[in-house]
């Protein structure tokens, strides 16, 4: 089977203002001046920043997804952001899950299923990120983390075309630090391996399998080339467009 298409996304987090418009048209302008780069791009702002910046990209490949949703398409749940609004807003995904909602908001595997389950009823996909700690890490329990992580968290109505998985290792996300390549290449196949336990040959071969944690433009190719890579979640390095170009341009001509 053919490898699936690879999915290079940004997560701003917490970053970003009207004027961080200006460094997405500028990464538009490198994608448009370059047309063989053969990943799918994606930015995924503040909240603030969804409609801005789908209107200001409007008619670019770059696609816009939200940081998190609530499991719920409207109520009194103030602060809270529906997947359904995210969509009206222009946004074609969401994160779910992501290790610093899991540890800030006490968000449990259970919760993330919910809010993927939401993202599929608004037309999102949804992209769902596990990761285990330095802790678990260091106690060999990482592929049994992912596992449960895995099995906790992907909806029964997961498929290829409606969810990415993100693998995260916690202890590499900000800090500069990476796993060895057969790290990843390890955890990657286990993952593939649950997949398609779980949802068939085909469809389990499909599905994407990010890798993020400490993505840069100086480690992005090493990490993209492990197998059962299919592209990066990336943080910092997405916010300015020459750094996130650095990753996306390791897809060109390939």
């Amino acid at each position: 089977m053919n490898q699936p298409r690879p999915l290079v996304a940004g997560n701003w987090k917490m970053n970003g203002l009207r004027a961080s418009v200006s460094e997405a048209e500028a990464l538009a302008r490198r994608l448009e001046g370059n047309k063989t780069v053969e990943t799918q791009v994606m930015i995924c702002p503040p909240a603030t920043l969804v409609a801005l910046l789908a209107a200001a990209l409007d008619g670019n490949s770059i696609l816009i997804g939200g940081q998190d949703c609530h499991i719920n398409p409207s109520g009194a749940h103030t602060g809270d952001i529906a997947a359904e609004m995210l969509a009206d807003a222009g946004a074609s995904a969401v994160i779910v899950g992501h290790s610093e909602r899991r540890a800030d908001h006490g968000e449990t595997s259970k919760a993330v299923r919910a809010k993927a389950e939401a993202a599929y009823r608004a037309g999102l996909t949804a992209i769902i990120c596990i990761g285990e700690t330095e802790a678990q890490r260091k106690q060999g329990e990482t592929l049994n983390v992912m596992s449960e992580q895995l099995s906790g968290s992907l909806p029964g109505a997961a498929v290829s075309g409606n969810t990415v998985i993100a693998y995260e290792p916690v202890w590499a996300i900000g800090t500069g630090l990476t796993p060895t390549l057969d790290d990843v290449g390890e955890v990657h196949q286990h993952i593939r391996t649950e997949l398609t336990g779980r949802l068939g040959a085909d469809e389990g071969a499909a599905m994407r399998i990010l890798y993020g944690g400490s993505v840069k433009p100086g480690n992005a190719a090493e990490l993209m080339a492990v197998e059962n890579v299919n592209g990066a979640l990336v943080g910092g390095a997405s916010l300015k467009a020459d750094d996130f170009w650095g990753i996306i341009s390791v897809y060109s001509g390939r």
